[in-house]
């Protein structure tokens, strides 16, 4: 299995940095909804969800 190339976070400007946050939590909210429900099949999905929030996190703050 080969791992999936990590987008580049640091060549990001803030504005394209918030969008991704946006969507990436947006994300994590359908997913935690949808599994309420059911058994979800990529049970990692949503930690590493978070993770990359955290990292997008991580990011923004250096900026400032």
């Amino acid at each position: 299995m080969a791992k999936k190339e990590k987008e580049n976070l640091k060549g990001m400007k803030k504005e394209e940095l918030y969008k991704k946050l946006a969507d990436l939590e947006e994300s994590i909210r359908v997913l935690h909804f949808k599994a309420e429900g059911s058994k979800s099949k990529n049970v990692k999905e949503s930690a590493t969800m978070k993770k990359e929030v955290a990292r997008i996190l991580t990011e923004l703050n250096k900026k400032k």
